[in-house]
């Protein structure tokens, strides 16, 4: 199985930008399409933006739409998610999570494999 740790969070002011980096180890990392989720306190888990396995295939929720930019690098087994103009609702724990499936999915239940986490705080 691929493990895969977070990275890149912390607090940031309205309108500023973070690169979140999800590191994946153990099976080979072509193998997965990724995804970004994100959980804010007392709500559900939502969609994020995904990519293939080969990265030419990406989904965006629409609230990040235009925002944010997810890329993945095969080679540094990583996949990155830039955030630009950050709004006080982005703040939320992001996760990325992994699935082997060809095409990617919006819902959080069909992914296996998921990382620890990491909080990002956008201030007002």
């Amino acid at each position: 199985q691929v493990q895969l740790v977070e990275s890149g969070g912390g607090l940031v002011q309205s309108g500023g930008t973070l690169r979140l980096s999800c590191a994946a180890s153990g099976r080979t990392f072509s193998n997965y399409g990724i995804s970004w989720f994100r959980q804010a306190p007392g709500k559900e888990r939502e969609f994020v933006a995904a990519v293939s396995r080969s990265g030419l295939s990406i989904l965006y929720a629409d609230s990040v739409k235009g925002r944010f930019t997810i890329s993945r690098d095969n080679s540094k087994n990583t996949v990155y998610l830039q955030m630009n103009s950050l709004k006080p609702e982005d703040t939320a724990v992001y996760y990325c999570a992994a699935r082997t499936l060809v095409a990617s999915s919006a819902r959080w239940t069909e992914y296996p494999y998921w990382g620890q986490g990491t909080q990002v705080t956008v201030s007002s």
